[in-house]
């Protein structure tokens, strides 16, 4: 079977290095570091990466930064609607046309939203997406996936594909060297675990950083606190490091004796550490500043 043909399933015909590169040329696209682009090129990774993502007949998966479609030409038969938010016009544009040529009994399951990943609202998607399955540009990944769970509360799941040690910070705990802002705020919505590597040999151009798979599941909120309060709390908490919770927080709360007394208030001790700390007692600490 060569390249063109390798098949994802009923009607999706995935493409290959000769493919991708016969694209972009054709859409005289060179792939910028401005925005992420690096081109997956091999079926079997598209393949894998469908099946880890373990996806139900009825899932609208929300998929971001398609680009010339090696993911999206594997996803379409695994789910019952596909969204891709793509922000490059030029891609926009091609890939309903490449997936009527590649998959024609399933162009129909496609939408494309022309937008910023950042920045899309709501009201953008026909249906509500109820999984992410993403190879998210290396800057702007957790932003993204952090931005996406809170508009879309219908998102169930995810699976991105990131920077190896980005994924290392999303699925990071409590006590980690590299837990961080990005694990707490992921962990207010959604547990989240690595979900393996990914070869750089997969992508076009070749980047020079390794990459991994990221997998969450949102869970049931775990308080009725306000989010933003949480998040700059957390960002308090890390923003020095080497502080102690009681000084860390002494802007945020107004001063060092008032960052104190909601620590103790909150059962958490002020001589700890933000990276001590899981989203639960975070949680605590926010509840505790709230009227």
């Amino acid at each position: 079977m060569t390249e063109a043909s390798s098949s994802a399933g009923p009607g999706s015909a995935l493409l290959g290095p000769a493919d991708v590169r016969r694209l972009a040329a054709e859409l005289d696209i060179r792939p910028t570091k401005k925005l992420g682009q690096n081109f997956v090129h091999d079926p079997n990774t598209v393949r894998k990466i469908v099946s880890a993502a373990d996806l139900t007949p009825d899932d609208v998966v929300l998929e971001v930064g398609p680009g010339l479609g090696s993911l999206t030409l594997a996803l379409l038969p695994s789910c019952r609607e596909l969204v891709a938010v793509e922000i490059d016009p030029v891609l926009a544009g091609k890939l309903p046309r490449t997936v009527g040529e590649r998959a024609p009994d399933l162009v129909s399951r496609l939408t494309v939203v022309e937008a910023d990943a950042m920045r899309v609202t709501a009201d953008r998607f026909p249906t509500p997406p109820t999984a992410l399955v993403a190879n998210l540009p290396y800057n702007v990944a957790v932003p993204v996936v952090l931005h996406l769970l809170a508009e879309l509360p219908s998102l169930r799941t995810g699976l991105v594909m990131v920077q190896s040690e980005v994924a290392d910070r999303m699925a990071a705990g409590p006590g980690s060297k590299v837990y961080g802002v990005p694990s707490v705020k992921l962990a207010w919505y959604a547990d989240a675990r690595r979900a393996g590597p990914v070869s750089r040999s997969v992508f076009w151009p070749v980047p020079n950083v390794d990459s991994a798979l990221v997998a969450f599941t949102r869970h049931a909120p775990l308080s009725t606190v306000d989010r933003k309060v949480l998040f700059s709390l957390v960002d308090a908490a890390f923003a020095q490091r080497r502080k102690t919770l009681r000084g860390a927080l002494a802007g945020w709360a107004g001063s060092a004796a008032a960052a104190e007394r909601l620590l103790v208030q909150a059962g958490v001790d002020p001589g700890a550490r933000g990276e001590q700390l899981g989203v639960g007692e975070f949680v605590r600490i926010a509840e505790a500043s709230s009227p």
